[in-house]
């Protein structure tokens, strides 16, 4: 007989606050003008009713909200250190959305994906003020040149020619 809905008990009250980490001043001003970003936090910030039903539409509009990240990342953190960071979290969210959309919901493993979005929060709020810290480290002279250089697709192609 399958079970009902109802017997979810909902995780406890520290188990569904996600967390919200601080950006470093220079972090913040660059994700002021980031939309989806402010969007997603915002979302995050709203504390569900403790019905099964507010923690699926919670979970729903989170999975949405992750998801739409990748759009309009700005230029200075649309690198693959972010994007693979953010990759990670929409995973861990989607996940909390399938698992509290089961007729029989794993209390347990919803409040452990909870503590793993956390995480994730916090790696890639470092992540983007270790992207600023490097930006502020003044290059070297020819430093700038040697980089180009080294850059495979500025290379020369070979042109091979054809043997007759």
């Amino acid at each position: 007989m399958p079970r009902n809905k109802k017997s979810f008990s909902t995780p406890s009250a520290k188990a569904g606050i996600f967390s919200n980490p601080i950006l470093t001043p220079s972090s913040q001003t660059i994700v002021n003008n980031w939309n989806e970003w402010r969007l997603f936090l915002d979302e995050l910030g709203v504390k569900p009713k403790s019905t099964i039903g507010a923690f699926q539409k919670k979970a729903k509009a989170l999975s949405k909200r992750a998801t739409d990240l990748n759009a309009n990342i700005p230029l200075t953190f649309n690198k693959p250190e972010v994007k693979s960071r953010i990759a990670v979290l929409v995973t861990k969210i989607n996940a909390i959305n399938l698992f509290i959309n089961l007729d029989d919901i794993p209390a347990q493993k919803v409040v452990s994906l909870v503590a793993d979005v956390n995480e994730e929060m916090h790696s890639l709020t470092r992540q983007m003020d270790e992207i600023i810290r490097k930006n502020a480290i003044p290059k070297e002279e020819g430093e700038s040149d040697m980089l180009r250089m080294l850059d495979t697709a500025r290379a020369i192609p070979n042109k091979i020619v054809p043997q007759p």
